[in-house]
Formats: structure tokens, C-alpha cells, sequence
């Protein structure tokens, strides 16, 4: 049995991702509240695989799960692509006349504001987790609360669901990271049926060094699928880059990989791993 962390409670969308990732596998999920619990989690027992959300095609990157992330000394061993789907639940004997309230993630209040703007009446309340507001709701029996959550969480925690697909974009896509262990990563993925990669690294303050960077990508035929910047505490004006790339040839993605590191500082590699079907 495989034992995941995850942010957040049972039916949240971290546990339908876990689910989906190693489906038909027997798994244990370890609730956490917050990201830095899952690697805390996994610094306790190295067999604990880790699973974290780290952005979304409306919300955005998670940033701060980037640091998180370089600094544990994990690798990134696959990736997963959840598409994102809210509906407003509430207690059985609720309804539309009865509701004062609607909890939820900030991320997901956000990613419905058109449908709360039709509702003004409902006072939005920011939580830690959709399914924990649905659960919360549930085990205190809050009349006159409802959640907002996945379809999955409002059935799980016996809420009735009052609409489904509120959220803005339908185009709502959550993209998680696989983590585990360096000793255990061979485990989990294979490196040569590999075809993506996460690379984090600076550079010198100096004009073109970062076309440099992609010039050598591009001549070894190396695509280039996302470059995110955070700024170095204590540096003005620097920064780590965090890259995603794409190959088809392990070889040629390793020399790209000799190729460019005279020219950064710090560089690391997150992970190798499979990249995940759209």
C-alpha cells in the first residue's frame, strides 16, 4: 500500500488526483493542512510519497511550493492534470430560501466569483480546503451554510448538491507534482521512459545570459514548456529560474544539460519524469 500526502481532506481534489494517479493501487492518504506538513511528512518517514498542486491554467503558479520543494531535497517523479469542477452543496434540508453562507478555498471563491456575483446574498467565507468546508458543514450540521466544492466531496460528506459546474472557465485545470524521495524515486518512474524534466538554476547579472540559456535548449531541440522567476532573498535584482522542458532523446536533453551549466549558477534538477497526457 502506498501512502500519500496530500494538502488537505478526504474529497478534496489532491485526493481525486491521488486517486487517479495510482489508480488501481491500494493507497493511504495522509491529510495535511497545509504544503510544508506534506514534506514534513515525508522527512519523518521517506516512504511517504508527496502530491502538491503547483498551478493552475486561471489561478496561476503556486509559488511558494517551488521553494518548497528545492529546499526539501525531493525529486519530482511524476505529474498529474485534474480538470477542476465546483458545484454549492449544503445540508439536505437546505435550500436556496435557507442559505446565508458559502465556505471554500480562496482559490475556488475565486474561480466562481460570476456565479457568487448572481448571489449576493450569499456571503463568501474563506477556508483552508473545499472538502474540509463540506465535512465542517456536515459534522456540525450548519444549517444555512453551504460549500463549495468537487461533486465527489458534496456525496462523500452526505451534502445535497444544489448546482453543478458554477466555476467561471470550464477550461479549469490543476496541474500536481508526484514527489518522493531520491533513494526511492527509481521506484516510482523510470528514467528512461522519461520525456520531461524540471530544472531550477540562476544567472549572472549580465546582458543575454538568459537567451544564452535558450539558445543552447533550442539547438539541441529541447522544448521549452514553462520558465516561472522568483527573486533571491537578500539579492537585489536576482533571480532562480524554474524551467520545464520537454525530449524525445534522453541523450540529447543530458549533453543540452552539460551544455548550459557552465553558463548558470546553482544549477538542480527537480526531477525527471513522464510528462502527463492533457
Amino acid at each position: 500500500m502506498r501512502r500519500i500526502a496530500i494538502q488537505g481532506e478526504i474529497g478534496s481534489f489532491h485526493d481525486i488526483a491521488a486517486h487517479e494517479y495510482f489508480k488501481g493501487e491500494q493507497i493511504e492518504l495522509i491529510c495535511c493542512e497545509t504544503f510544508e506538513e506534506i514534506f514534513d511528512q515525508m522527512k519523518r518517514d521517506p516512504t511517504v510519497i508527496g502530491m502538491m498542486a503547483i498551478e493552475n491554467t486561471i489561478a496561476g503558479s503556486i509559488l511558494h511550493n517551488y521553494e518548497l520543494l528545492k529546499e526539501s531535497g525531493n525529486v519530482i517523479v511524476g505529474e498529474s492534470k485534474l480538470h477542476i469542477e465546483h458545484c454549492i452543496c449544503c445540508l439536505p434540508e437546505d435550500d436556496w430560501t435557507t442559505l446565508k453562507e458559502v465556505h471554500s478555498h480562496p482559490v475556488a471563491l475565486a474561480q466562481c466569483r460570476h456565479f457568487l456575483d448572481a448571489h449576493p446574498d450569499l456571503k463568501a467565507v474563506e477556508s483552508t480546503d473545499t472538502a474540509g468546508s463540506a465535512a465542517f458543514i456536515a459534522k456540525n450540521h450548519l444549517v444555512g451554510i453551504s460549500a463549495i466544492c468537487s461533486s465527489y466531496a458534496a456525496h462523500l460528506y452526505h451534502m445535497k448538491v444544489l448546482q453543478n459546474d458554477i466555476h467561471d472557465n470550464k477550461h479549469n485545470f490543476t496541474r500536481f507534482l508526484i514527489i518522493s524521495t531520491p533513494m526511492k524515486a527509481d521506484y516510482l518512474r523510470s528514467i528512461e521512459k522519461s520525456n520531461k524534466s524540471s530544472i531550477v538554476f540562476s544567472l549572472p547579472h549580465e546582458e543575454g545570459s538568459l537567451s544564452r540559456v535558450l539558445a543552447i535548449l533550442s539547438f539541441y531541440a529541447i522544448n521549452l514548456t514553462k520558465i516561472q522567476s522568483l527573486p533571491i532573498i537578500g539579492h537585489e535584482w536576482e533571480y532562480m529560474f524554474y524551467v520545464d522542458v520537454t525530449y524525445d532523446n534522453i541523450t540529447r536533453y543530458r549533453q543540452s544539460i552539460d551544455a548550459i551549466t557552465p553558463l548558470v549558477r546553482n544549477i538542480k534538477i527537480l526531477g525527471e519524469y513522464q510528462e502527463a497526457e492533457s
